[in-house]
């Protein structure tokens, strides 16, 4: 990814933090049939591995799992957040004209090596983990075992377990940071006046981070 210098967020814990946030990954693999790509939810182990653990679970049905080999290169890509951004939303636009619109987004590359799990016990503690994290809103939480033992193993029966160590994490935040705070605020509050608020929040911030240097 190409990354230029203002544009690059490379503080683990930021970056760790993002992919809790958003953690719907799009795995790419280059197996023995060529490049393919899943979208899947991931869960982050933070504390194993130098740059932590991704886990998920395919369909048994899905030729991935069987497509690539341990130790394989993958690359995982997390995205928090993207907006287009209009010129008129600059103060410096209706001054110069010398503004043309772009596109802002804040992104997370995780690399590493695949391990395929298929092991009935890694994958119900995959499922449980991620259900127990994404359930945490409800007021009433789901829990596998509110269903049918025998319903919830033969499900389990169905799918794969991934596991995913981290070698590498690359993190693009691009929030016009080569504009002046005015410009940046600017666009942050159109962000947020039209829908997108934490593109727009995350601009806001970075204004406010401009000002404050």
């Amino acid at each position: 990814m190409y990354i230029p210098a203002d544009y690059n967020e490379p503080r683990v814990e930021v970056l760790h933090a993002c992919i809790a946030q958003h953690p719907f990954g799009m795995l790419v693999t280059h197996g023995v049939n060529g490049l393919d790509a899943i979208h899947i939810p991931f869960e982050l182990d933070t504390q194993a591995g130098g740059l932590g653990i991704l886990r998920a679970h395919v369909a048994r049905a899905n030729p991935v799992w069987q497509d690539v080999a341990n130790g394989d290169e993958v690359l995982v890509v997390f995205r928090a957040a993207d907006a287009y951004i209009s010129p008129n939303w600059y103060p410096s636009k209706h001054e110069t004209h010398r503004e043309v619109p772009t596109w802002n987004y804040i992104v997370v590359h995780a690399h590493g090596r695949i391990t395929v799990r298929d092991d009935t016990k890694y994958v119900r503690g995959v499922v449980a983990r991620l259900t127990r994290t994404h359930e945490a809103a409800q007021p009433r939480p789901w829990k596998m075992g509110d269903a049918p033992a025998d319903y919830i193993e033969t499900l389990l029966s169905e799918i794969v377990g991934l596991e995913i160590e981290v070698t590498r994490l690359v993190g693009k935040s691009k929030l016009g940071q080569n504009k002046d705070a005015r410009d940046i605020e600017g666009a942050g509050e159109g962000l947020r006046a039209s829908g997108h608020c934490v593109m727009g929040d995350a601009m806001l911030a970075e204004a406010a981070r401009k000002r404050n240097k």
